[in-house]
């Protein structure tokens, strides 16, 4: 039976060891484009920090950790030195007239399903859960998602994502940003 709750710490260590399967240095062109893949590899000393300020949502199987939702707030981004660039990005956006710096919002850190839990609508249900945990303290969830990563563009459009803003990075990668609104 799969449950989905937030994450304690003991479940971090599942979260890496599923994100490890699903980098995306690690497959293969074609599994890239059927299957959607993560980008940025955690250290447990991360997600240890991320959590601090705001649990993840999960889900699991049985003790099998088999989907997750992280939660990034804007402390994260003092923790984290990656994050900075990211989050000072977001000054710079325009959203509903005003700079995404102006709102109370969090990010996803990274969404992933396993593979053999795909297609059974835990995507839905985690983002579900997500949106039902923050909605009180956040006014959206925002991220940024890599253009050709297109199952994972669709799922969020189809959850209620909207892109809000696109831009290429050094490496030449287009990333979309996008929003789901819990206020409008």
């Amino acid at each position: 039976m799969i449950t989905i709750t937030t994450s304690l710490t003991k479940d971090l260590q599942g979260i890496l060891e599923l994100q490890k399967q699903n980098l995306k240095q690690d497959l293969t062109p074609e599994q890239i484009k059927a299957q959607g893949f993560v980008t940025v590899s955690h250290s447990l000393d991360d997600l240890e920090k991320m959590h601090q300020h705001e649990p993840n949502i999960i889900a699991k199987d049985g003790e099998l950790l088999v989907a997750y939702v992280l939660a990034m707030t804007e402390q994260s981004k003092n923790n984290i030195p990656r994050l900075v660039e990211m989050y000072e990005s977001f000054d710079h956006i325009i959203y509903q007239e005003k700079p995404i710096s102006n709102y109370h919002y969090i990010v996803v850190g990274q969404v992933c399903v396993a593979q053999d839990y795909r297609g059974k609508g835990l995507f839905d249900k985690c983002y579900y859960a997500y949106k039902d945990y923050f909605k009180k303290k956040y006014d959206f969830a925002i991220t940024e998602i890599a253009s050709i990563n297109l199952r994972s563009m669709n799922a969020h459009k189809r959850i209620g994502f909207e892109v809000i803003y696109t831009y290429t990075d050094s490496s030449d990668v287009e990333w979309n940003v996008v929003v789901w609104d819990w206020k409008h």
